[in-house]
């Protein structure tokens, strides 16, 4: 015998078993916990701090040293040099008058290839028309593209430089600075009395003494 309810509930009753089985109400969705709930988070932490070998040492994760790196020396740095130019640079550099490409060689005594990330672009065209001039600099012929995944700047030339430590930064931006300093090998690029120099770079001849 089958009865049908109003909210769509459908109910059997058995004669033999002698109880009711009940069905899923229709478009009834599962509940799940999300990926970033706390729970997860602490749970994998006790798991980290709990990991052991099978002789009972502790397990701790290190990171892997960069091959091109001879202690802090970058032995992947070296003419061509290849520039990352962050937004702010471009802009800071329109503003004290200086040609980018020219300025950089002026700098490192070497040829340059600037390389600008498509969130660079990105973050630019967002600016609206008073960063025009700032984005046909960053949209010139001699200036190498470079696809990024999102259109976070700052984020996609940390994750760049740290998978590839064959990059000079070059930005004005402070707390972007910060965050390079913690990648060991990168030199940084910036405007200092309206020029360019570099610091953690001391074979440069443009690098401050």
């Amino acid at each position: 015998m089958k009865v049908f309810l109003a909210l769509g509930t459908r109910v059997h009753f058995q004669s033999k078993m002698g109880r009711a089985k009940k069905t899923r109400k229709f478009a009834e969705m599962k509940r799940m916990i999300t990926p970033s709930d706390g729970r997860i988070k602490k749970n994998k932490k006790e798991e980290k701090e709990k990991a052991v070998d099978k002789l009972g040492r502790k397990i701790t994760e290190v990171t892997k040293a960069n091959s091109a790196l001879f202690f802090q020396h970058n032995t992947a740095l070296g003419p061509p040099y290849k520039v990352l130019v962050d937004t702010n640079f471009i802009n800071f550099s329109i503003q004290n008058k200086l040609d980018l490409v020219q300025s950089m060689m002026d700098c490192l005594y070497a040829k340059c290839t600037p390389y600008v990330l498509d969130a660079v672009i990105a973050e630019l065209e967002k600016l609206g028309p008073k960063f025009r001039l700032a984005l046909k600099t960053a949209k010139d012929p001699r200036f190498e593209r470079i696809p990024t995944d999102t259109t976070y700047a700052d984020d996609e030339l940390v994750k760049l430089v740290t998978q590839h430590r064959c990059y000079i930064v070059a930005t004005n931006d402070r707390d972007l600075k910060r965050r390079i300093r913690k990648i060991p090998g990168v030199p940084i690029m910036s405007i200092v009395n309206h020029k360019y120099t570099i610091e953690r770079m001391p074979e440069a001849w443009g690098a401050p003494r």
